[in-house]
């Protein structure tokens, strides 16, 4: 009897080249992944961010990048309004999807996305890489032991002081601008992760005069009435951290709790159970910004699926729990009082 015959790596392309795209370039590079191919709306912009990550092949249209048979997964790091769109387009190609957060406007697009990938048996995978992060793991462990006893609370805020012009893409409604979608999705989703979907939904905001929020609070509460509480702001820089807090035990995650940062575990008496650095790993994969963990978890679901012969999908943010995020966001904004263009009132 022979064994598994390995799976190749994938082979990433990218879909875009702002910010985002290189920073996920940059650790992709970090981790030793095969950083295949680039596409742009213009061949400039492609060439560019070929030559600063030695990418041997730039295409100068998305299309181009999708039709690439050198490629097999697709990062998609436009605005979130493009979101559904250039993520059907690579689906549609035959390619997996990694799709930068929040993963589409609204959840008519999610399922649409999810019912996609189903159908074609292909990753459609949310780039919420906070999950994916050491310390994240970690912490998850912690909770699955009952260290922390019954969870009643979980707080986290995402607050930073961001360009307040209106043409800004944070502060542009036809570009999906916003406090919620940009930094709100990472305290929600992470609510989402430690207590599951809220059972009742409050939320409050501050609209700008563009009508995109600059400020979002929500309190939920979850099954067994846990309660969470999450704050964004793009006007004002808070301290981003965050706590888990259960009946025997708390964890208290440090500036900044959505990146590679640390956390203590602390009993009900005061006692620090666990002191942990998730800023360093001892795999080889550490460094940067960390985005590198979310695409070696993409590459180990798609080779598992391909294994089992089913179709593959995240084991720590599955595309219907995406789907589920969208739609929590969803309302949220209706209590707030947030429309984007072409959305039905």
């Amino acid at each position: 009897m022979t064994g598994h015959r390995p799976q190749p790596a994938l082979r990433w392309g990218i879909l875009a080249t702002g910010g985002i795209a290189a920073a996920f370039a940059a650790d992709l590079r970090t981790a030793g992944l095969d950083l295949a191919a680039v596409g742009s709306r213009s061949q400039e912009s492609a060439d560019a961010f070929a030559a600063r990550f030695g990418i041997a092949r730039a295409h100068g249209s998305y299309e181009q990048l999708v039709a690439d048979p050198g490629i097999d997964i697709v990062y998609v790091a436009t605005p979130h309004p493009m979101h559904h769109a250039d993520a059907r387009l690579a689906l549609e190609h035959g390619k997996h999807v990694l799709v930068e957060k929040a993963f589409t406007l609204n959840r008519a697009e999610a399922q649409s996305l999810a019912d996609l990938g189903r159908e074609k048996g292909l990753l459609v995978m949310e780039a919420m890489w906070t999950r994916y992060l050491p310390h994240m793991i970690r912490l998850r462990e912690i909770i699955a032991a009952g260290t922390l006893g019954e969870i009643r609370t979980v707080s986290a805020d995402h607050t930073q002081s961001l360009p307040t012009d209106p043409a800004h893409r944070l502060n542009a409604l036809e570009l999906g601008g916003g406090a919620l979608l940009d930094l709100g999705i990472y305290p929600i989703s992470f609510v989402h992760d430690v207590l599951g979907a809220p059972v009742t939904v409050q939320a409050t905001g501050r609209l700008i005069d563009t009508g995109a929020d600059a400020e979002v609070a929500t309190i939920m509460t979850h099954a067994g009435g846990a309660i969470s509480t999450t704050l964004s702001s793009s006007r004002a820089a808070g301290p981003n951290t965050a706590v888990v807090l259960g009946t025997a035990a708390r964890i208290e995650l440090d500036r900044v709790w959505y990146s590679p940062t640390t956390f203590r575990v602390i009993a009900a008496d005061g006692t620090v159970l666990e002191e942990y650095d998730g800023r360093t790993t001892s795999h080889g994969r550490g460094g940067g910004r960390g985005m590198q963990y979310q695409a070696l978890a993409a590459e180990r679901y798609v080779a598992e699926a391909a294994e089992r012969g089913t179709a593959p999908d995240s084991d720590l943010l599955p595309v219907a729990e995406s789907v589920e995020i969208m739609a929590l966001l969803d309302r949220i904004r209706d209590q707030i009082g947030v429309r984007y263009p072409g959305e039905n009132d």
